[in-house]
């Protein structure tokens, strides 16, 4: 399955003009509704934030009719050729070398991360080709009970495999140096010699056996790569909350991505986990330094994955993303605070990529996903911003009486002047690019996988309710996504902490004590907008009515009940509980089944032989002694392979 990618520089030139020219039609109709009748410094403030969250959502809206296009007529992203199955373009291809399967774990629940690891090791058992793989479970868990109980679940594992145990290790570091970045590099200075790649799995990622065959030889096919991406698709979700967001993840992901993969051709992003990786490309060019200065932009890189992506681009080599590669999954959170915790993390991770987004020979798609990834959380901050200005400008205007003659010697009034068709325009183009996406995501579902979500009536009733209960909770993640960003430009500092993954129900009081400050606001501004503007008090409505009723939507949105009860009734049926995967199979029935373990003396597996490696630390400030490979040097390299 090699991969052609032609018309790169095109791709991404249509693109960028397609959301440059949109961007900036909404900014010049934002300005004339403002200047006609004289725009104030409070306005020329929200022009610019408005004329940011604008270009934000008009890059996201192309990126997804480019997508909607390709896959309504079943064309390839990177190669613009009629779609093939990815299984089936590389069955007849032979494995060379040895591979690795990676999955670094840190004070993860145990029976968990064992059985998701097991289905991985069990399904590549089935395709026939393991000899070719060796499965490592690194582990970072710093608590002492935990880790024993790892060792115990370990050696039973290795017990209930049999000769399996003899491709599989168990590696646990004392002190969780540098983190998920420092477990990972631990590995390949030290065992990274005796493989080619690795697949790098996260402690809740299942992937079968053909996806990680398809990946192993997408990269054997395609020498230059370094990194190829799959699209995990969330399964096991059990809480309403947990099944709206799986569902959504489910229709519209494969179709976002797909756009994606379009303009970023051979400069695709990586999001940690799900992916495989070239080792020794890794290791020369993947090296991460401590940031100098203080939080935000200093300390160590948080969010690696993309900074990974941007220096392996860098030295030259190529990363993709296979937007319609299946058999890749992961867990997500199950309830909107343990959503919002995690995007806590991601949150300082990403603002810190601003701190470097100006680094020595970065590609510039690299620097857009930096820049996107900010303002991915960022414009929730832009938003709320822009609320709370337009309701001052909105008070003040109310309260002050409309001075019609400017100068005691003017001839004429000087009119307050609306330009209603630019307001409706602007609206409207705004709600087309936030909802658009939605439709076109649904719509190629139903033309394309309808059955995969219980058919045409389930998934059009489904999308409809997922658009409203996004909608919903939108004002609550724009305040915590708002006080995420202030905590971040302060310099609070978040732990990264494994997060929760089975399904809970949000206690009454951990709801009310993670909203009464939102709740609170929404109950202020309203009385304030409702007896002084009572017009923008209902355009408010949406947003003071999401905050007021923050607390009830985390309790109910909860629920295990209600999500059973969705399941039952046929709304957000995803495609892993149509047709449940023999992976996912294996994973359910061996958590039902685990029972607490006693001691099992086994002896598993040593660790294999090491044979140390150093990983040269990368420079931002100039291009690192390490970073010597061109595309020529590599195009030359594929042709001795």
């Amino acid at each position: 399955m090699f991969i052609d990618i032609k018309g790169k520089a095109v791709r991404k030139w249509i693109y960028a003009v397609m959301v440059f020219i949109t961007s900036i039609t909404g900014s010049w109709m934002m300005y004339e509704i403002f200047s006609e009748s004289g725009i104030t410094a409070l306005e020329v403030v929200l022009l610019i934030l408005f004329s940011i969250t604008f270009l934000w959502i008009s890059a996201a809206f192309w990126s997804a009719c480019i997508g909607f296009i390709l896959q309504i007529f079943d064309i390839d992203p990177l190669k613009l050729s009629r779609n093939k199955h990815f299984v089936g373009q590389t069955e007849n291809v032979a494995l060379k070398d040895r591979h690795a399967v990676v999955m670094p774990v840190y004070n993860e629940d145990t029976n968990r991360i064992m059985a998701g690891f097991e289905a991985c090791l069990v399904d590549m058992e089935r395709t026939g080709q393991l000899e070719h793989f060796d499965f490592y479970m690194l582990s970072d868990t710093q608590d002492s009970d935990m880790a024993q109980a790892e060792l115990t679940a370990w050696n039973a594992l290795c017990q209930r495999v049999g000769v399996l145990s003899e491709n599989i290790y168990y590696r646990r570091r004392e002190k969780n140096v540098h983190r998920k970045v420092g477990n990972l590099a631990d590995f390949c200075q030290r065992w990274g010699y005796q493989y080619e790649s690795m697949i790098v799995l996260d402690a809740d990622s299942i992937m079968t056996g053909e996806c990680m065959l398809t990946l192993v030889k997408a990269m054997q096919q395609n020498p230059m790569s370094a990194l190829i991406q799959t699209v995990p698709i969330p399964v096991r979700s059990q809480t309403l909350f947990g099944r709206f967001l799986q569902f959504a993840s489910c229709l519209y992901c494969p179709m976002l991505a797909t756009g994606q993969a379009f303009w970023q051709t051979d400069s695709a992003n990586y999001w940690g986990h799900n992916a495989i990786i070239r080792v020794d490309a890794f290791i020369q060019h993947c090296g991460l330094p401590t940031l100098k200065g203080k939080a935000p932009f200093g300390g160590d890189i948080l969010s690696h994955d993309f900074v990974e992506a941007a220096l392996l681009r860098r030295a030259g080599w190529d990363v993709l993303l296979l937007a319609d590669l299946e058999g890749s999954y992961e867990e997500i959170p199950s309830n909107i605070i343990d959503y919002a915790t995690r995007d806590r993390r991601w949150v300082q991770g990403n603002i810190q990529h601003l701190g470097i987004i100006n680094g020595k020979g970065l590609h510039t798609v690299n620097r857009l996903h930096f820049l996107f990834g900010a303002l991915a959380y960022m414009s929730s901050l832009v938003w709320l911003v822009m609320l709370v200005l337009s309701t001052i400008d909105a008070v003040v205007r109310a309260t002050t009486e409309t001075v019609f003659f400017a100068s005691n010697y003017s001839l004429f009034p000087s009119w307050p002047v609306v330009k209603t068709e630019y307001i409706i325009t602007l609206i409207s183009a705004t709600v087309i690019m936030l909802l658009g996406p939605k439709l076109l995501g649904a719509i190629v579902a139903l033309v394309r996988r309808r059955e995969q979500f219980g058919g045409g009536l389930a998934l059009m009733s489904g999308a409809l309710i997922e658009a409203v209960i996004a909608i919903i909770i939108a004002p609550l993640m724009m305040f915590y996504h708002a006080y995420f960003v202030l905590n971040v430009l302060v310099g609070k500092n978040v732990s990264w902490d494994a997060q929760g993954r089975e399904g809970r129900m949000v206690p009454w009081k951990e709801a009310f004590k993670r909203t009464w400050v939102a709740s609170a606001i929404a109950i202020v501004w309203g009385g304030i907008t409702l007896s002084l503007t009572p017009i923008l008090f209902w355009w408010l409505a949406p947003v003071l009515l999401g905050l007021l009723m923050a607390a009830p939507i985390i309790r109910f949105s909860s629920s295990l009940y209600l999500g059973k009860l969705s399941r039952s009734l046929g709304m957000f049926v995803s495609p892993s509980e149509v047709e449940e995967v023999p992976a996912l199979s294996r994973l359910r029935i061996r958590l039902a089944n685990m029972q607490p373990h006693d001691e099992v003396l086994l002896s598993c597996p040593p660790m294999p032989a090491q044979q140390w490696q150093d990983m040269p630390e990368q420079s931002f400030a100039y291009l690192s002694s390490s970073v010597d490979i061109t595309s020529q040097q590599l195009a030359s390299d594929s042709k001795q392979q």
